[in-house]
């Protein structure tokens, strides 16, 4: 089997079709919105950090059925019928 090139075209559909992707993305956005609700003022920047590391990690933990849902809808939506299986 011969190896495929790597096109940014490539690259930019493995990012879209990846689960990862999307957990990763949902992980921050978790992060960004709760970390300010559980850190105190009185809380250093290195336990903020911590807080905020936290939460990212788990977002993306959460977000498993949700990144493999709308890395498969992007699938089906950009593929159709070329769909591997």
């Amino acid at each position: 089997m011969t190896k495929r090139p790597i096109t940014p075209s490539y690259i930019v559909f493995y990012i879209l079709f990846s689960p990862d992707t999307w957990r990763i993305l949902m992980g921050i956005i978790f992060s960004v919105l709760l970390s300010p609700l559980a850190v105190p003022p009185e809380m250093g920047i290195g336990a903020m950090i911590l807080i905020y590391i936290m939460m990212a990690t788990v977002g993306y933990s959460a977000a498993g059925i949700p990144g493999r849902y709308i890395a498969n809808t992007f699938k089906k939506l950009i593929l159709g019928d070329k769909l591997p299986k």
